[in-house]
């Protein structure tokens, strides 16, 4: 467990990061291997089918991921504050809010999942597979949900290597399986969603164990089920409006899914490879951002508001930084990288893919100033101003939808993300802004007060 609270702000910042920015990259991975295999193994139209589904991933597992992100902010502003009662209380809290989202969302999605295809215009010719892959994954939600609440609880607590090593295994498991099911059992796209689930599985089994082997502070017993509604009331607070937050964005790229699947595959699968090599871009400043959130947490809950502002100020100048030269690397080079998806003789989907590196990594530090700004409001525990800058981005991504891919084809279905994060950021920017000068006033009553003191 690390201790955010104490240390140069940066340091501990930048080595929380390592672990979180390997993970995540690893993630994005064997989301990808999946992809890769799929590509290169079935074709293009297998691989437009698992691409075609990767909004509506996006819109249910998302909101898994946000939900529990925001019951780790709980956890860790108690861990802050020292209140070890209090995370137990918080990580029982968070299991029984989670096994009934689980069961709600598993529902509703397989439910619902079909006619929601039909409803975004999936291709006729790959309308079938999509399906057959996504209903595996939805009917995996249990895995993600509890692999992405143990490992939150446990960066909660400064932990942000452990979860990174099961990721390793769970990567590496499904690699494996994706081979197997696919090229040895000829099990189609549906393979690559049983690979998906079970390596999941595995990294959330890992976890538990680990926890209930080593980190005393998440071993829960009968007396820390014994809660109140205010518990309940405390963390849905702000759990469900950053769930809610990762759905209204989802909901944006499922009307920018419908657009790209009315102008064709060869459209969709430069869309899904394309995104998948900016999704692995984009990972180090994703990030910071979320080492923000555990950051800011621990010491909102520890009370040390000037170290908020140190850390904000550092991370944003720190990613910024790294933005520009990612942003320039994908320009560079993702056209090469797509020939990991597709037949080099597919050029078409070549020239579209490269059409989106340009406007995407060339407004990467918008993202990066995005994800510090929103993580730290986020960690002060703020989640109502992030929610309607989630529907700013829900309204960015549907005017491209909707006008601009219609304009300018594929070209106006590629601006739809930095046309988001600029909608985004201006909204957040209004809230930080107004956060870090309450932050600056707490600083110095608690200055004056020490000074006081010690006269």
């Amino acid at each position: 467990m690390r201790d955010l609270t104490t240390g140069t702000p940066i340091k501990l910042i930048f080595l929380f990061t390592i672990p979180l920015l390997i993970g995540n990259i690893f993630q994005q991975f064997y989301n990808m291997v999946d992809m890769i295999i799929v590509g290169q193994t079935l074709g293009t139209n297998s691989l437009a089918a698992v691409g075609a589904t990767g909004s509506i991933s996006f819109l249910i597992i998302g909101f898994a991921q946000g939900m529990t992100s925001g019951l780790a902010i709980i956890t860790a502003q108690r861990y802050g504050a020292q209140d070890l009662r209090g995370v137990k209380r918080s990580f029982a809290t968070s299991s029984i809010i989670s096994l009934i989202v689980t069961i709600i969302l598993t529902a509703l999605s397989l439910i619902f999942l079909r006619p929601l295809l039909i409803l975004m215009q999936t291709p006729a010719e790959i309308i079938d597979q999509s399906q057959e892959f996504i209903q595996v994954i939805l009917g995996g939600i249990f895995a993600a949900m509890a692999y992405n609440l143990l490992s939150n609880m446990l960066r909660a607590l400064g932990d942000s290597r452990t979860p990174l090593v099961f990721l390793i295994v769970a990567v590496i498991i499904n690699v494996v399986l994706d081979i197997v099911f696919i090229t040895t059992f000829h099990m189609g796209v549906a393979g690559a969603g049983y690979a998906t689930v079970i390596a999941q599985l595995a990294a959330s089994l890992g976890c538990f164990i680990y926890i209930k082997r080593k980190i005393p502070n998440l071993q829960l017993r009968r007396k820390d089920f014994q809660l109140s509604k205010q518990d309940f009331r405390e963390h849905l607070n702000v759990a469900l409006p950053m769930g809610f937050q990762s759905s209204i964005i989802a909901i944006g790229a499922v009307i920018l899914q419908s657009a790209l699947n009315s102008l064709g595959t060869k459209e969709v699968a430069a869309q899904a490879a394309a995104s998948r090599i900016d999704q692995i871009s984009m990972q180090p400043m994703m990030s910071f951002g979320v080492a923000m959130a555990t950051f800011t947490a621990q010491n909102y809950g520890a009370k040390k508001y000037g170290r908020i502002l140190t850390g904000a100020k550092q991370t944003l100048i720190l990613s910024g930084s790294f933005s520009i030269l990612a942003g320039a690397l994908i320009i560079i080079f993702g056209r090469a990288l797509v020939g990991l998806f597709v037949p080099q003789s597919d050029t078409e989907v070549f020239d579209l893919a490269q059409i989106y590196f340009i406007i995407n990594g060339s407004l990467y530090w918008v993202l990066a100033t995005l994800f510090i700004v929103r993580y730290t409001l986020q960690g002060l525990g703020q989640s109502v101003v992030p929610t309607i800058a989630g529907i700013m981005e829900l309204i960015m991504r549907s005017l491209a939808a909707l006008v601009l891919t219609s304009l300018f084809g594929y070209a106006g279905a590629a601006a739809a993300s930095p046309l988001a994060w600029i909608g985004s950021v201006v909204i957040l920017l209004f809230s930080f802004f107004k956060a870090i000068k309450k932050l600056r006033q707490l600083d110095a009553q608690q200055q004056l007060s020490l000074e006081q003191e010690i006269k």
